[in-house]
């Protein structure tokens, strides 16, 4: 039988974004997989480069509308780390808090997303999404908006924490972490579940380390790197916490990556909550009183963002980058995509690509 080519995209609902896939196929076997990308490209960078420190963070949120305070906190970090304004001790607590409260977000609506890619169990797509919700009404009360929060200064955060902060902060917790287990039972104990993603989409540790993949997909592959314990910063260095690895490598080996790194970050926020001193407020400088004196000399500095290691590199100026570079995992890891799809069945695609978790917007930037 002749070699087919379908084209799957730009606009399908599993591509999670305007992704085209040109797929080769014999028969139901894929022979090749060519992402095509590009179509939401707005120049960010050169944007960046156009405005006032301050003025980008709230476009930086919309590069991962799925995770927003992570590209803003790690821009804001670059700009305090170019201007050296030190962040308040309550402040980096609490966005500690901030940050593992984003990555469970992002991880369920991943998760939710996942299993109704595969027409699996519309159950757990509305779990996810009801306990996504509460974790985004926990981030709204903070930050005073649902989905851009725009809640970072140069310093701390635009206002102060909310009366019970502490105490809805450790009961969110604990309430995730007990879902996380009917999770694993609903789907685990699903024979269809682990047929669709048990030995699918295969990434070998060398391949992983040769496409430069990073976060739970290259700790799937077996790799235990993870910037907040190979390069802390805030408080993690006096958190103990794991950083989940598996060696299956496959798809069902980066699903339980990301529901172990769920576990880990209730952990990491009941301690961070309780170090966080009682006293002292949170609040950084008010955008008007603004006028840094940057360093000339270029910075690199790096976050372990919920998709992987996320990357800025910054040759500031006196009121705006000179010139601003990103990484963006979402990018890295998509190259993986035609590696892991050689030799596996068309329906299987759509498996290895949700098993990446990639966010169009912050590929295409």
């Amino acid at each position: 039988m002749p070699t087919m080519q379908i084209n799957v995209g730009p606009i399908h609902p599993s591509t999670h974004g305007v992704l085209k896939l040109v797929v080769d196929v014999d028969g139901d076997t894929v022979k090749r997989v060519e992402p095509h990308i590009g179509f939401l490209h707005r120049g960010v960078e050169k944007l960046v480069e156009t405005r006032m420190y301050m003025q980008s963070p709230s476009y930086m949120e919309k590069l991962d509308y799925v995770a927003p305070l992570s590209w803003d906190e790690l821009f804001v970090s670059a700009v305090e780390k170019a201007t050296k304004i030190e962040v308040k001790e309550r402040a980096q607590y609490a966005r500690m808090v901030l940050l593992e409260f984003q990555r469970i977000a992002s991880h369920l609506l991943w998760l939710g997303t996942f299993c109704n890619d595969m027409g699996q169990m519309f159950t757990a797509f509305m779990w996810a999404f009801r306990d996504r919700a509460r974790v985004i009404k926990f981030l709204e009360d903070v930050s005073g908006s649902r989905m851009f929060y725009v809640n970072l200064r140069l310093g701390g955060l635009d206002r102060e924490l909310p009366p019970g902060f502490k105490e809805e902060g450790l009961e969110l917790a604990d309430y995730i972490y007990d879902k996380i287990h009917d999770y694993r039972r609903l789907l685990e104990d699903d024979p269809i579940f682990i047929e669709r993603t048990r030995n699918v989409g295969i990434l070998k540790l060398e391949d992983a380390i040769e496409l430069g993949v990073s976060g739970p997909v290259l700790r799937a592959s077996g790799m235990k790197e993870d910037v907040r314990a190979s390069e802390p910063y805030y408080f993690y260095n006096k958190i103990h916490f794991k950083v989940p690895t598996q060696t299956r490598a496959d798809s069902l080996a980066r699903y339980r990556v990301r529901m172990e790194e769920i576990v880990e970050s209730v952990r990491i926020i009941k301690h961070a909550l309780n170090m966080m001193p009682e006293k002292g407020d949170v609040k950084g400088l008010p955008i008007k009183l603004l006028g840094p004196n940057a360093n000339p000399d270029p910075i690199t500095i790096s976050r372990e963002l919920p998709r992987g290691e996320g990357m800025i590199y910054m040759v500031p100026d006196k009121q705006k980058p000179y010139r601003l570079s990103m990484r963006s995992p979402a990018f890295a890891n998509l190259q993986a995509l035609s590696k892991l799809c050689e030799g596996v069945k068309f329906a299987d695609i759509f498996t290895i690509l949700g098993s990446l978790d990639i966010v169009l917007a912050e590929i295409d930037r």
